[in-house]
């Protein structure tokens, strides 16, 4: 399943689920105005925009996001209500200061933003900055709170899901554990388009296993600790990246013998790309060779940021890549 992109199936009652809890919790009105800045085909700037329509908001679309044109925006509409991506709201905050751009409109933000740019917004608008955690097989949300009610967390689970995490024998995990996150509810998607022994796989039980690991701590926040080994996914911006996708793409390079993409911390995306790469004897390539090369075959957003070469990659005993080992040892950025 790893490195294969897959149809997800939502339906009108999982649309109405969505629009539902974002409505309650970020309490949108006929008063409020939504920027939308994501494009359609993303879960959340589709649910952000059908959830300011049926509670009467405007809706304010931008066909690409730029920060200055965003923030001027913001304060000719009086702006209220945003999805965040990383930098999105960074970038926003930065061009508001340099060009005196106001924004203290912006009452509720929502999203996966950095600690930094989130105190940066509370100081500098006042408003509240919301927290959650979701995927597109969950109609975006299965937690949501603010980030003041428990900072590092994707606050509680919304009205309408169950969540329970279990462990690899989809047994309960006690509170304070780690555990995959499993969701029942009326945000769970129908299946994966054509595939049923996936679908078969993942709805174990009447649950949809999500792939994601987590921890509840007493209070029932939810506290997100990464993904199983074998559902490997790096989340540049927001996006969706499946290592073994680039992999088989760099793979195509005629230098390139073996390699190993892992996510990474970034500065602007919170988590980069970054492949680690075993050239074949007496061959040679430069980092922007291979990005550029990576970059003219699949979307330009799963190209490496980063490339590092290696005399070898670290192996274990049966002679397969260590990709543990990897990440250990070139993880850093």
């Amino acid at each position: 399943v790893a490195g294969r992109p897959r149809g997800a199936l939502l339906s009108h009652g999982n649309v109405l689920s969505a629009d539902l809890h974002f409505s309650y919790y970020m309490a949108i009105t006929p008063r409020d105005v939504h920027l939308n800045l994501l494009p359609l085909f993303h879960v959340a700037g589709l649910f952000m925009a059908t959830s300011s329509f049926h509670a009467g908001a405007m809706n304010v679309n931008m066909s690409k996001f730029e920060a200055k044109s965003a923030a001027k925006l913001i304060q000719e509409k009086k702006i209220g209500l945003m999805f965040d991506f990383p930098p999105i709201l960074d970038t926003l905050l930065k061009a508001a200061v340099d060009e005196h751009i106001d924004l203290t409109s912006l009452r509720a933000v929502v999203g996966l933003g950095t600690p930094e740019a989130i105190d940066r917004y509370h100081a500098e608008t006042h408003g509240s900055y919301y927290c959650m955690y979701g995927q597109t097989e969950t109609s975006c949300l299965t937690t949501m709170g603010k980030y003041r009610d428990r900072p590092g967390s994707a606050g509680q689970t919304v009205m309408l899901a169950d969540v329970r995490l279990v462990d690899e024998h989809d047994r309960p995990v006690p509170k304070g554990s780690v555990g995959e996150i499993t969701v029942k509810g009326p945000m769970v998607f129908k299946g994966y388009w054509g595939l049923p022994e996936d679908n078969a796989y993942t709805f174990r039980e009447g649950w949809h296993h999500t792939g994601d690991l987590g921890r509840f701590d007493a209070d029932g926040y939810l506290f997100y600790a990464g993904r199983k080994a074998e559902k490997e996914l790096i989340k540049p911006g927001g996006e969706n990246v499946y290592p073994a996708e680039v992999e088989k793409v760099i793979l195509l390079h005629p230098a390139v013998a073996k390699t190993v993409v892992i996510g990474v911390p970034d500065p602007k995306w919170k988590e980069g790309i970054k492949a680690v790469c075993q050239l074949h004897e007496g061959q040679k390539l430069t980092a922007a060779e291979l990005i550029r090369f990576v970059g003219e075959r699949i979307a330009s957003f799963k190209k490496p940021q980063y490339v590092e070469f290696v005399e070898a990659l670290p192996a274990r005993n049966d002679g397969s890549i260590d990709r543990e080992q990897v990440k250990s040892q070139y993880g850093k950025g």
